[in-house]
């Protein structure tokens, strides 16, 4: 009998249980057949879009890759890829709700899995994936020529995304200047790492504002942006680019299934509590720290549980990672980071990180070469 798994979303959790399920667990369980939806064409390597808006540095290709095609070589009747968004789910008829190009559709399964992500908290912002990969495209293109144009740049949220922003922008473009707003009185959030990434980051040039906590902006009548502090200060720049927050796409989900702050309620075998064979993992999950490392690792575990639920067995706990590893850019040559309470040298995270951003990995994600 086919045992049907619908994967809502395809980015980097969706991809990595989709690929596991199809090469590994399919080998025994040969009547699987995978139901991927996406509401994207493309999957996008955001990792890299601090580097991607300064301009011709990164090509679109390095970032974005087509989904379905890297799915081509599984049996056709193993796999479905589908256009669409998720709208709701029917936890008792086991059916997941789905908007797609040609109308509604409704995907019965026997597992579901869910990977719908988060999205930035600032729409005009390319640090997560639009609801189209021409969107996306066209939202990348249009913040590197808003780079390119600026003068004076304002780099608002002082976590990875935006200590890496301002570090990419300063690396390439020395006659601009860059401020760095933090909300708190160190940059990522006091890590231990963050004075040594400070120093990095202030030697490039950046101008590195503590306590400046965003109340406001707003478009001024020359094309500038008035940056409204919460002590009442303004600032006027040619670009504003905010990087602070993350909202989950749960839209679609019950509130009981829910966390208080709209994150799936999952327990530590990343099954979602409420719902019967039905498990989550990546941004739409409460963690530590988002990441794609911790998500694969997510994933891994959800393919697990999956092969047990077949096979009727109990459950495992979902292992995060064996130590904290947190690694930041500081530009395309240099970085600084820790293993654990482990600081590490600028030349060991150029390599795991700052070199390339991971956009080695597009292509195998897509394509499943990386598991």
């Amino acid at each position: 009998m086919v045992k049907t798994v619908v994967i809502l979303g395809a980015a980097y959790g969706g991809l990595a249980t989709a690929h596991r399920l199809l090469k590994y667990t399919r080998q025994t369980e040969q009547d699987l057949r995978v139901i991927l939806v996406s509401k994207t064409t493309h999957f996008y390597w955001n990792l890299a879009s601090v580097r991607a808006v300064v301009p011709d540095i990164v090509n679109d290709e390095q970032i974005f890759q087509p989904i379905e095609a890297g799915f081509a070589k599984y049996p056709k009747e193993s796999f479905e890829f589908v256009l669409g968004t998720a709208t709701g789910l029917d936890v008792a008829r086991k059916s997941a709700l789905v908007t797609t190009p040609s109308g509604p559709r409704s995907l019965p399964y026997d597992y579901l899995v869910l990977a719908t992500g988060a999205r930035s908290a600032s729409p005009d912002m390319p640090w997560k994936g639009a609801n189209t990969y021409e969107e996306t495209l066209d939202l990348l293109h249009k913040t590197a020529e808003g780079v390119k144009a600026a003068k004076h740049i304002v780099v608002a949220g002082a976590g990875p995304t935006g200590v890496e922003c301002a570090a990419e922008i300063r690396f390439e473009y020395k006659d601009k200047e860059v401020i760095l707003l933090s909300a708190h009185k160190e940059i990522l959030g006091g890590d231990t790492i963050a004075k040594g990434v400070e120093n990095e980051i202030v030697r490039l040039g950046v101008q590195v504002k503590k306590n400046a906590r965003v109340r406001t902006s707003r478009p001024l009548p020359d094309g500038k942006t008035e940056v409204m502090l919460v002590t009442g200060e303004t600032i006027k720049t040619d670009l504003y680019m905010p990087t602070m927050g993350l909202v989950p796409n749960t839209e679609y989900l019950d509130a009981s299934l829910l966390t208080e702050h709209k994150y799936v309620n999952v327990d530590d075998c990343m099954r979602v509590k409420g719902a019967d064979n039905v498990w989550a993992c990546g941004d739409i999950v409460t963690s530590p720290r988002a990441g794609f490392m911790l998500t694969d690792k997510q994933a891994a575990g959800v393919v697990k549980n999956i092969e047990l639920a077949i096979k009727g067995k109990d459950q495992l706990a979902v292992r995060g990672m064996p130590v904290d590893v947190f690694v930041c850019s500081t530009g395309r040559s240099r970085g600084a980071g820790r293993v654990g309470i482990v600081k590490v040298p600028s030349l060991f995270v150029w390599g795991l990180k700052s070199r390339t951003l991971g956009m080695n990995w597009t292509q195998p994600y897509t394509t499943g070469a990386q598991w």
